[in-house]
């Protein structure tokens, strides 16, 4: 029991204490110790039969189908300006891969809508693979399974025959391994696998559920992520109870995607074909028919080689428009000639002028010969010369035949020259249509030739096409293969055992937060302190022996030694007192706090001291004391109080060595008005004459004044107990009031029955303070 005296010594104490707040929850270690194993219990049993769950992962690269070398039929077109606009993106692809029909086609194909399970303890034990003892095949309309909802169980009755039962557990009969069977789900046979022994009478459930309930079931589960933004690979991870049936997932998921993309590229390819075989055949008639047209315009136009034609007609035009010419120029230089033969007599005629008639030139030159014969004889002799007469007559013969030569040459170069002009006018309306049918003629060509390089193209493009056909490559390219690790992930044994601790030390810490947040009794001497301001005396703690009395001497007890301690510190109190005797007053706020037992004790453990103690019973409304104390009711303060010829002497009695008691008597109809007739004075007068302790027990202060008159300038000290673990705190309020209007003078407050155990509060000293807990244990 310590006590603290002042209030500045108390006020030190306010202050946060770390060492006690642990203390404090030390003091239920056992509670601690108790959730605690609890905890680790139960994250053993959780670890021993909770679903384990182990996860798979695989990496895949996916393609960019921009920069795939074998392109769709739109980028078969690229070459004409057709753009591209089917680009990939890995978004895309990774949100096909987590699709909920790419996924109803794995469940579908791997019968996950299947399960099979046998029962635990405490839960059901799935089956898969190689655990499956055997497989249930069902027949006919499948869709009709991909929706249903139902249960069936199949227990081995021999290692060649089973007994079925339905889903309200009915027999549905007995049945041979691999017969068929007829039920209202659908006709079935059940096939031994031969990787596990089948055990007799061990029941196998089968559970049939809708696809989609279960493909939506593993797509939530499933995840896609990216590895690295500057990469196309992706990671493809599945946490699942059961390794193999997590692996064959992941595995036939990339394997369904890249069946799911090599069939969109097979029809890709058969729709480019057939629609590039339906434009071959289409061009192919076009251009039949523009050959067909170009042969016919020919025929009609009489065209071979337009080009060539129209040389030749160009040079045949340009000799004919020569031959005019030089016809031309015939003509001319004949009318020439024929005129100058009229209009000249006896001269000469001009010869070598380019006429192309030969005899005419020969006749020109004779007659100019002999024209200049004559004149030289003429020159010697008279025109009557026969030899010039002679001569005149030839040369009037030859002048007539060169007129009429001249005559006839210039009828044939006027027919000659009309008609090299007819030809040349003909050449040239053939020279004026050729531009007109070359025109016609290319635009023929070139239609031809469109249709013939269309054709061509097409022709080219469906050999690109059959190779694409031919060589179909998967969208994605695995690079590591779905792997799972043979240790689950979840549970984590270390992880688990560590949150059971820390939880089985946080419910009760929380418990107990709780439990002090709502519990409003008074505890400790802190709680006292934080409302009243009085000093603390000390506290006793909780003993079986506080209401027996029997002290002696030589008693370690820690009962007495506290009271012992107590008695030191009254006598400190009241050390500063120069009475030769001391009157203390015990009371309390509400009954049941020990104040009479208190009194008691208090008056035993000073008459230990050798110091005379008259303990009186000033709770005159009860006889609790003579009952404790089993002595035989007699008059006492009452009878005192009303009859002032009764002596105190003669109601006193002993109890003990040194150990005086005065009874409270017969309980009076007017107790207060008793108690202030005046002779209390004298009884308190004549016990400080006798005795050096007068301890006086009064009733509770929020019962009745009784206390307060009784206690009024005659109180050396003035013992508030307060009960540990019993008090209301806010009923502190009331002592709290009666001090600060100083209706209770010298007073010190005592906590009684305090737990000895406790971790907190005011330590337990001269034998009080028990072993800690650890060492307890270990003893």
């Amino acid at each position: 029991m310590n006590t603290y005296m002042t209030d500045n010594e108390s006020s030190k104490n306010t202050s946060f204490n770390l060492r006690e707040f642990i203390e404090k929850y030390l003091y239920h270690w056992k509670w601690f110790l108790l959730c605690l194993v609890m905890a680790i219990i139960g994250s053993y049993l959780y670890i021993r039969y909770a679903n384990p769950k182990y996860k798979v992962e695989a990496t895949v690269l996916v393609y960019d189908k921009e920069n795939e070398s074998i392109t769709s039929e739109i980028s078969a077109f690229s070459d004409l300006g057709i753009e591209n606009n089917n680009k990939s993106k890995l978004g895309t692809e990774m949100g096909i891969l987590r699709s909920r029909d790419l996924t109803a086609q794995v469940v579908s194909r791997l019968g996950l809508n299947k399960i099979y399970f046998r029962d635990g303890r405490l839960r059901d034990i799935s089956l898969y693979g190689n655990t499956l003892p055997f497989n249930v095949n069902f027949f006919g309309n499948d869709s009709l399974l991909r929706h249903r909802d139902t249960l069936i169980s199949i227990v081995p009755i021999s290692p060649t025959k089973f007994k079925l039962y339905n889903a309200q557990g009915q027999p549905m009969g007995s049945h041979l391994f691999g017969e068929n069977v007829e039920s209202y789900i659908a006709n079935f046979t059940v096939i031994p696998t031969g990787t596990v022994p089948i055990e007799i009478g061990l029941k196998i459930n089968l559970a049939i559920q809708p696809i989609i309930n279960i493909a939506n079931l593993y797509r939530s589960k499933l995840r896609i992520e990216q590895i690295d933004r500057e990469t196309n690979l992706i990671m493809i991870s599945l946490e699942d109870t059961n390794k193999e049936r997590a692996e064959d997932i992941v595995t036939l998921l990339i394997e369904q995607y890249n069946r799911e993309g090599i069939s969109d590229k097979t029809l890709i390819a058969e729709n480019t074909e057939k629609f590039i075989n339906e434009r071959i055949e289409g061009i192919f008639e076009e251009l039949t028919s523009l050959d067909v047209n170009t042969q016919e315009y020919k025929t009609t136009n009489s065209l071979t080689n337009i080009n060539s034609e129209s040389e030749l007609i160009i040079n045949t035009n340009s000799d004919l428009e020569q031959a005019a010419l030089e016809l031309s120029t015939q003509l001319k230089l004949a009318n020439y000639m024929a005129d100058f033969i009229e209009s000249n007599e006896d001269r000469l005629i001009p010869t070598n002028l380019g006429l192309s008639n030969n005899s005419l030139n020969q006749s020109t030159s004779q007659y100019n010969d002999i024209l200049l014969e004559r004149n030289r004889l003429l020159k010697g002799g008279n025109s009557e010369n026969p030899v010039i007469v002679n001569l005149d007559t030839q040369l009037m013969s030859l002048k007539s035949s060169i007129s009429q030569s001249l005559s006839n040459l210039k009828s044939s170069l006027s027919i000659s020259l009309n008609d090299v002009r007819r030809q040349g006018n003909r050449l040239s309306s053939k020279i004026t249509a050729i531009p007109k049918q070359e025109r016609a003629l290319k635009d023929i060509e070139r239609q031809q030739q469109i249709v013939e390089t269309l054709y061509l193209y097409l022709l080219e493009k469906r050999e690109e096409n059959a190779i694409t056909q031919a060589v179909k490559s998967p969208n994605a390219k695995v690079i590591d293969t779905a792997y799972g690790s043979d240790s689950p992930i979840s549970p984590k044994r270390n992880l688990v055992y560590l949150v059971g601790i820390f939880l089985g030390l946080l419910v009760p810490f929380l418990l107990l937060n709780i439990y002090f947040l709502l519990d409003n009794k008074v505890n400790s001497v802190e709680d006292i302190e934080s409302v009243i301001s009085a000093p603390i005396l000390g506290d006793i703690p909780k003993s079986k022996n506080f209401n027996k009395f029997a002290f002696k001497a030589n008693d370690r007890s820690p009962l007495i030694e506290a009271l012992r301690v107590l008695r030191t510190n009254i006598e400190f109190i009241l050390s500063t007192n120069k009475k030769p005797s001391k009157n203390i007053f015990v009371s309390s706020t509400i009954a049941g706090e020990g104040k009479t037992s208190m009194s008691i004790n208090l008056a035993c453990i000073f008459a230990l001291s050798s110091k005379k103690v008259l303990l009186i019973e000033g709770d005159i409304r009860k006889d609790t004391i003579a009952k404790s104390l089993k002595v035989e009711n007699k008059e006492g303060l009452t009878n005192y109080l009303i009859d002032p010829t009764i002596r105190p002497e003669a109601l006193i009695e002993s109890v003990s060595q040194n150990f005086d008691f005065l009874q409270s008597g017969a309980l009076p109809p007017n107790p207060s008005e008793l108690i202030m007739n005046g002779r209390i004075d004298e009884l308190f007068a004549y016990a400080n004459k006798t005795y050096d302790y007068v301890i006086v027990d009064t009733a509770p202060v929020s019962m009745v004044t009784d206390t307060i008159l009784l206690s009024q300038n005659r109180a050396d000290l003035f013992i508030y107990i307060v009960r540990a673990n019993y008090m209301d705190k806010r009923m502190l309020k009331i002592p709290k009031k009666l001090l600060e209007t100083n209706q209770l003078t010298n007073t010190a407050i005592l906590l009684n029955s305090s737990d000895p155990n406790a971790a907190y509060g005011y330590k337990q000293i001269y034998g009080l303070r028990r072993r800690p807990w650890w060492k307890r244990i270990l003893s």
